[in-house]
């Protein structure tokens, strides 16, 4: 009697519809996949195979197995949620091992880690720094954290200034008194000696902000004044920096790296910016025109700040300012240095670079997020939490940067959703419903059959 064949037939429905009702329950879950169930045939074997009239033994489940499709990328406004567009998955850690998942819903800890809803650490690889160059070392893996202290301020090492100098300047300062020297770099010389409190001796003055060793900020003025011996000086523009009010002259060696002069100049001396016929910028220095003609920056160094702070050194590049027949202009002028500032979020490029970002404007790279890949994800085995566990069937596990190989990339500030088509899941449901009722309908029929041979008389 076909019984047993009958009651597989339940068992094979059963599962079917708790595979569905798994999957619609997970409707919702991020970064689910569907599974489906799959069954095979059951047949009673026999040394010597099985005969050609054999009507077969029921079904069996074979495999439960997950589908590794794409789900829809979903945008929130939560810079720490995080969607993998491709193949692959996210890496996370905790003190009992190492976890796969597609569920990217991050958030902080305590402590500033990036975690998932379990507790599982966020894995990135180092950043490795070599002067202004960032590489990653993608042999090693370490946890994703913001640090929530306040970040140490940089003091200034350069400044870059953009400026465009009137050419069409009426007034120019003659440096040459009758029967002395060219005193082209001595600002106090001449009938008109420079002074920062009057605007008649000096065309053009701007400033930005500097920053010392402790993070505290000071002003750094420029002012520019267009000088003339009446001879060999045209084109030629006097540099005068004050930081906070005391003049800074230029540092010993005029450029940075340039051993020509030995002796520090005196306050007093300017830096000499000189121009071509196209207003393109010859070079600059403050001395022996033979020794720093066609250099465009000049060092500033033992600046005193009075704060406790190491003096401030600094560079100042020249090298983009021209002499045009417009008015005075400010085109750029930025500088390296910060002050102290507190974390106000982070950022995720779409090939897994981590930004963070502080109040003071600061950036820092705090790594690459870790994208994982096994040769069959069918072989992993789920944990739960939207959790997998490596295993040998789905074979050795490659470690990436997003965007490279077969990974996919990085989006963040989304989520991708549950691959679960809840519409297909309804109608799945349905067809298990009916093969369930049809194998006890068989159940039914076996026993009216049963009951006929008792009653035969």
């Amino acid at each position: 009697m076909p019984f047993r064949i009958a009651l597989s037939g339940l068992h094979s429905s059963q599962t079917d519809l708790k595979v569905t009702g798994n999957n619609i329950a997970n409707s919702q879950t991020t970064g689910f996949k569907a599974s489906r169930a799959e069954f095979v045939d059951v047949y009673a074997s026999a040394y010597g195979a099985i005969s050609g009239v054999t009507n077969g033994s029921g079904a069996r489940t074979a495999v439960i197995r997950q589908m590794f499709s794409q789900g829809n990328v979903e945008y929130t406004d939560n810079s720490t949620d995080l969607a993998i567009t491709g193949q692959g998955f996210f890496l996370v850690e905790d003190d009992k091992g190492r976890y796969l998942t597609r569920n990217g819903s991050f958030g902080l800890d305590r402590n500033g880690e990036v975690v998932n809803s379990t507790g599982q650490t966020l894995q990135v690889f180092p950043p490795v720094t070599v002067g202004n160059n960032t590489t990653f070392n993608t042999g090693s893996l370490v946890d994703l954290q913001l640090e929530n202290a306040v970040g140490s301020p940089v003091a200034t090492s350069q400044v870059d200034i953009n400026v465009n100098i009137d050419a069409n300047v009426d007034n120019k300062f003659n440096l040459t008194a009758p029967g002395a020297p060219n005193l082209a770099f001595d600002h106090t010389a001449g009938p008109i000696p420079f002074d920062r409190t009057d605007p008649t001796t000096f065309n053009h003055v701007t400033a930005t902000t500097v920053y010392d060793s402790l993070g505290a900020p000071h002003v750094a003025q420029m002012y520019f004044r267009k000088v003339d011996d009446g001879t060999a000086l045209d084109n030629s523009w006097q540099a005068v920096i004050y930081v906070d009010g005391v003049e800074i002259p230029p540092a010993a060696t005029g450029v940075a790296g340039d051993p020509a002069v030995a002796a520090s100049p005196a306050a007093g001396t300017a830096a000499l910016l000189e121009f071509n016929t196209d207003g393109s910028l010859t070079g600059v220095r403050y001395d022996d025109p033979s020794s720093l003609a066609g250099l465009q920056e000049i060092s500033y160094s033992g600046v005193p700040v009075g704060t406790g702070a190491a003096n401030i050194d600094f560079t100042i590049n020249f090298g983009a300012a021209t002499q045009y027949g417009s008015d005075f202009a400010v085109n750029e002028l930025a500088q390296d240095g910060f002050t102290t500032g507190r974390l106000t979020g982070f950022d995720v490029e779409e090939n897994g670079i981590v930004f963070a970002r502080y109040t003071n404007g600061n950036a820092e790279i705090l790594g690459m997020v870790a994208v994982a890949n096994v040769p069959n994800p069918q072989g992993l085995r789920q944990k739960g939490d939207s959790l997998w566990l490596e295993t040998f069937d789905a074979g050795d596990t490659t470690l990436g940067q997003p965007g490279t190989a077969s990974l996919g990339l990085i989006q963040a500030g989304a989520l991708e959703a549950s691959t679960v088509e809840i519409a297909d899941e309804l109608v799945n449901m349905i067809i298990s419903q009916r093969n369930y009722q049809a194998n006890a309908q068989v159940i039914s029929t076996a026993d009216q059959l049963t009951q006929t041979l008792l009653n035969i008389r």
